[in-house]
């Protein structure tokens, strides 16, 4: 495809997208009415995988079924062959979502799909079943347009399917992650597309080029046998969490710049920007409280290692006891840009955690799994080809197409491009920043959803003409 050249069906598929805003409702609403946490809802992990299972093979994808994983997870794959000459796409999403029961603030019934102001409630509404119901959009279109395709006896006019919808991704993805390395005939595939991030904005195509890597660590100080009175003891007895407290704090300077012993902080990023007011409003920041300063909003949430406190284990305040404790623990989550070695920065993490112990504290560093991150090779012809069709889809010129880069992590995506080099991964979806994904009241705006679909439909049509 060139700039220039008309999009294949592209009217016809953006029609077909159309006429199935009820269908796409209700299809979201099924999905979202499972609770498919991974790890603590099994009957409704298995229920949202026959859900599943069913909705992809209605709509003309062969043999959908659930590999075994090694995390008891329940990925599903599918393929129905291409036409000779014609290329294959891979198809991904999955249909596990983050907890929402034990979650405040929620508004509405998080495992109901709820309409107001224009936009659809619930979890998993955007991340991800939302981009599962725009890959079914996109299908169903597709098969009502193939009949006036150049192969016009294949479902979706000659273009091969390969499916993936992922059972655990909120988890971690190590089911999948494993497959990929012992099966990768399951992900053989011309180009794949990995629906699971978003837009910068509503109504603003993007393409993500760039995830960072991750790096869980859980780190736990001991400095007494027991805990012990602190009028009677307190001064000269180490404390446990003071301890921690003053580690961690060591990790971040006052503008929030990481302070990791040899651990580069100092990335750029040349691409789309994310303004300081944005962010703050995205973000949900309060009034009157300030960004970390130690660089732009777009160095700091894409470009560079960034490093956040997940949980701490202390006494709480509700149970609280005047007694200097004598152990703490933390999780921390490191995030690693690309061109950055995940392993190394876990290890510089846990030197510098061990070299910044106050009282020769005993310090415990248990690694919780690494994530690998990715930058996307934006020359060849599917990303080429997923400009135009985000163009077409939102009236805009390809020149308006935002290459962006997300903060997140998709450990899929390395895992793939080092099985499958020379495959193309393009990373788009229905998320933007108001989705308000992993948090309560959950949300997608329905249009996104119209859009992506009509964007995916018209480039697997245009695709289905490379030889």
């Amino acid at each position: 495809m060139t700039e220039s050249s008309p999009l294949t069906g592209a009217d016809q598929l953006r029609d077909h997208i159309a006429h199935q805003s009820d269908r796409i409702k209700a299809d979201l609403t099924k999905a979202v009415s499972f609770p498919s946490i991974f790890g603590t809802k099994p009957e409704s992990c298995e229920a949202s995988a026959a859900w599943v299972q069913q909705a992809f093979t209605e709509v003309g994808i062969n043999d959908v079924h659930v590999e075994d994983a090694v995390d008891g997870s329940l990925p599903l794959f599918g393929f129905t062959a291409p036409a000779d000459g014609c290329p294959t796409v891979l198809l991904y999403c999955h249909h596990d979502v983050q907890p929402a029961d034990d979650q405040p603030g929620w508004d509405t019934n998080p495992w109901e799909l709820t309409e107001k102001n224009g936009r659809w409630y619930g979890r998993g509404s955007a991340d991800d079943k939302g981009n599962l119901v725009a890959h079914l959009a996109a299908l169903r279109a597709l098969r009502e347009w193939a009949p006036q395709s150049r192969h016009p006896e294949h479902p979706f006019g000659g273009i091969g399917i390969r499916l993936v919808v992922e059972g655990s991704e909120e988890a971690g993805g190590e089911g999948l992650e494993t497959l990929v390395e012992k099966r990768p005939d399951l992900f053989a595939a011309d180009a794949i597309l990995i629906a699971d991030t978003g837009n910068v904005a509503v109504s603003v195509p993007t393409i993500n080029i760039s995830l960072r890597g991750v790096v869980s660590l859980k780190v736990t100080v001991k400095t007494l046998r027991s805990p012990i009175h602190s009028g009677q003891y307190g001064g000269p007895a180490p404390d446990a969490l003071y301890a921690l407290v003053h580690m961690l704090a060591g990790l971040r300077d006052a503008q929030g710049g990481l302070t990791i012993d040899g651990l580069d902080a100092s990335q750029t990023w040349d691409g789309v920007q994310y303004t300081p007011e944005e962010f703050a409003a995205d973000a949900g920041v309060l009034d009157g409280v300030e960004l970390c300063s130690a660089g732009t909003p777009s160095e700091l949430a894409w470009a560079r290692p960034t490093l956040t406190i997940t949980g701490i284990d202390a006494a709480s305040t509700a149970h609280s006891i005047n007694a200097v404790p004598a152990e703490a623990a933390a999780m921390l989550n490191l995030r690693v840009p690309p061109k950055m070695d995940v392993h190394e920065a876990e290890q510089k993490l846990i030197a510098h955690l061990q070299n910044h112990r106050p009282w020769n504290a005993q310090v415990e560093c248990e690694p919780m799994g690494t994530g690998e991150p990715y930058l996307a090779d934006i020359s060849g012809s599917a990303h080429q080809g997923m400009q135009q069709a985000l163009a077409f889809a939102y009236g805009k010129s390809v020149d308006e197409v935002a290459l962006s880069a997300d903060g997140g992590s998709i450990p899929l995506c390395a895992a793939l491009k080092a099985t499958h080099p020379d495959t193309q991964l393009v990373l788009f979806g229905v998320e933007e920043p108001i989705c308000g994904i992993h948090g309560p009241n959950e949300s997608v705006d329905p249009t996104e959803i119209t859009a992506i679909a009509t964007a995916e439909a018209i480039f697997l049509a245009n695709f289905a003409k490379k030889q």
